[in-house]
């Protein structure tokens, strides 16, 4: 069983993920409801939940407030909360998970999935890339969080290649010619790095546009990168990636 506490200062919002959890989610075991992040901070010191889910946006002291506050974080986090597009990015860009209110079934389930199925509680290098993200949301952070089967590893921005779809997993391609693989599909890499130099040349390929030696001109046309890699570029996409790559002209 996973022990854990709900913390969100909507009783509604508690009732709802309670009722799911009870019916769609066996494997937890619900060990407290807190409507504030200064009864959550209690409550997590008294029970040593294995999971939490946190609500974002709370009055006084705020969901990432509260993380601060604790300090080190020995338990699992699924962020809820309502769309906010820089607390969304910063979620992603950590690896951590969340849920959008209204809390979809499935997405629960999913989470919850992913919760049961990894070997290791939050590393202190996800909240710290979480907390920058945060709190210079317009600044670019050199490294990113990919979450993989072993684990998490921590990768500079700027040895990224390109990125590969399959399916619902994304490979990684770097320089160094190591590939990682990350169960997370290439839309979510696209939203996680639009900020930096990366364009979605292709349905399969996010490219990362520092690493483009020439564009060889065809109906699409493809790329050749900095190591002689070759990517093909969509006839759809082509127009935008021109204007990405000789800004003015378009």
């Amino acid at each position: 069983m996973i022990r854990a506490i709900i913390v969100d200062d909507e009783p509604y919002c508690c009732d709802t993920l309670e009722t799911m959890l009870e019916k769609y989610c066996p494997e937890i075991q619900l060990l407290a409801v807190c409507h504030s992040g200064e009864e959550a901070i209690a409550a997590i010191s008294h029970h040593k939940p294995d999971l939490v889910f946190l609500d974002i946006e709370m009055p006084r002291m705020n969901g990432f407030d509260m993380l601060q506050k604790i300090g080190a974080i020995n338990f699992e986090i699924i962020f809820t909360t309502s769309f906010d597009q820089y607390a969304l990015r910063a979620i992603r860009f950590s690896a951590l998970d969340y849920l959008l209110k209204p809390i979809d079934k499935e997405d629960l389930q999913t989470a919850v999935h992913k919760v049961i199925q990894r070997t290791q509680k939050p590393i202190e290098q996800q909240l710290q890339l979480l907390m920058q993200k945060l709190q210079q949301p317009t600044n670019p952070i050199n490294k990113i969080a990919l979450p993989t089967m072993e684990g998490l590893q921590m990768v500079p921005v700027e040895s990224i290649l390109y990125c590969e779809s399959d399916s619902n997993y994304t490979t990684f391609h770097l320089k160094n010619k190591q590939k990682i693989i990350v169960s997370r599909t290439l839309k979510e890499m696209e939203e996680m790095l639009e900020e930096y130099s990366f364009a979605r040349v292709h349905s399969s390929y996010l490219v990362n546009l520092q690493e483009v030696n020439k564009y060889i001109k065809g109906e699409g046309g493809y790329l050749v990168l900095n190591d002689g890699s070759t990517i093909n570029v969509s006839t759809s996409r082509k127009k935008l990636l021109l204007a990405k790559l000789q800004p003015g002209k378009f």
